[in-house]
């Protein structure tokens, strides 16, 4: 029988994740039974048919089933020596604030409902040997405790913010797990040293990636000589610092550039953004465009001088990638990973973090060598084929997952208790 993995993310699917879906087809590629799991319930009105078939089949949470909330307090009650030590962990150590300590006693009792329902699975002749957890938020504590209860291993990939500033209870989650993919060097560093105590060789680097078009198909930009053009393609959440996108196009403006900025990306952000881009008297230079359907991106990038990011925190971004992978001249700021793949110079330009000054100068100086920055394009889509290509990184996750799946020596062999 192929080994079944449960795989949890936060909300399956998700437009702004598709590497899960991925990843779960790429294991099932190599004979695996993969149950994807979800502990929050998704929006079925803006799916595709793609991602309909993905929900249909998915383990969702909610609706909450009143028999397996109350057996999961009886499985806490019965197996209290076994999650003592995440309890004491809860309870007595770090320095989380009261308030993400009772979250984390909730999601204790999540994970046992989770456990749960995946045991419902054991009846079924389906066990589930291993659990995987996509992001190191809420759901990677109540995949650890689905694990211990079930006496099976469990995993946990890292991107960014669940890493750098959403690290909540993240030693135990490390201590736990069998092993840690994250997608860039600087997070498995910055994990390496910041908790000392975490064996180096189950920090494994996992690269994303994206699929390069052919050269043929990139679309080339049409002839003209005004305006520049900025693009920026995200989700409209604080931590994308729209803002500061906003602030600087209006020095820009002072400054007499000619240009057009277009935002690609919904979000709880777009009223505030839209009211301060009036009060900024941009309503000519910038435009939001809401949500952009992914297949109609191209057009965009098309149309795009440079691409920027002004993000707080990252992973790597799929996004810069896209454009890259299309000889795009992107602009980001020198965070976390990201200079992995933005080669400053080379595949790209960085600009000091949270510098307006600095990205300002940067814009002018991309448009000022326009005509002159065609190496750096075809430089940035080789580093893209090279080290960010999707389909030769999900052939190399596929093969790590498969390593690591080996029964861990310390797990004792027995039943858990679930009854």
């Amino acid at each position: 029988m192929p080994a079944v993995i449960a795989y949890l993310s936060n909300q399956f699917p998700s437009p702004v994740e598709p590497y899960v879906v991925d990843e779960i087809r790429e294991l099932r590629k190599r004979g695996l039974t993969v149950i994807p799991c979800s502990a929050r319930a998704a929006d079925l009105s803006s799916f595709d048919e793609q991602m309909r078939r993905s929900a249909s089949e998915t383990l969702y949470f909610r609706p909450l089933r009143l028999t397996l909330l109350v057996r999961s307090v009886w499985i806490c009650l019965l197996n209290l020596s076994l999650l003592s030590n995440l309890l004491r962990g809860i309870l007595l150590r770090g320095h989380e604030p009261f308030s993400l300590r009772l979250r984390a006693l909730a999601h204790t009792w999540l994970g046992a409902y989770y456990a749960a329902m995946l045991a419902e699975r054991r009846a079924e002749d389906v066990p589930v040997q291993h659990i995987h957890v996509h992001h190191g938020y809420f759901s990677a504590w109540i995949a650890m405790v689905a694990a211990h209860l079930l006496w099976i291993d469990f995993s946990v990939t890292l991107h960014g913010s669940d890493l750098l500033l959403h690290a909540a209870y993240l030693d135990e989650k490390l201590r736990n797990c069998k092993f840690c993919l994250t997608i860039s060097e600087y997070n498995r560093r910055h994990i390496l040293q910041n908790y000392p105590d975490i064996r180096p060789d189950k920090v494994i680097v996992q690269r994303l990636g994206v699929d390069p078009p052919p050269l043929a198909a990139i679309r080339p930009r049409r002839a003209r000589k005004q305006p520049f053009v900025m693009l920026s393609v995200g989700r409209l959440h604080p931590v994308k610092n729209h803002e500061f996108l906003l602030h600087a196009c209006r020095q820009l403006k002072d400054r007499g550039l000619d240009f057009l900025c277009l935002i690609a990306g919904d979000g709880p952000e777009r009223s505030r953004l839209e009211l301060l881009a009036h009060r900024l008297d941009l309503d000519h230079a910038v435009k939001l465009l809401g949500h952009v359907p992914h297949d109609q991106l191209d057009a965009y990038y098309a149309e795009a001088d440079v691409v920027v990011l002004t993000s707080r925190s990252e992973g790597i971004p799929l996004t810069l990638m896209e454009a890259m992978a299309q000889e795009k001249i992107v602009l980001a700021p020198a965070i976390t990973g990201i200079a992995e793949l933005v080669i400053n110079g080379k595949t790209g330009f960085l600009y000091a973090a949270r510098s307006l000054d600095h990205f300002v100068g940067s814009v002018e100086m991309v448009h000022a060598l326009q005509g002159n920055l065609r190496t750096v394009g075809r430089a940035a889509r080789d580093h893209i084929l090279k080290n960010f290509n999707r389909n030769k990184n999900l052939a190399g996750f596929g093969d790590l997952f498969l390593s690591q799946l080996a029964p861990s020596e310390n797990r004792p062999h027995e039943d858990p208790v679930l009854q």
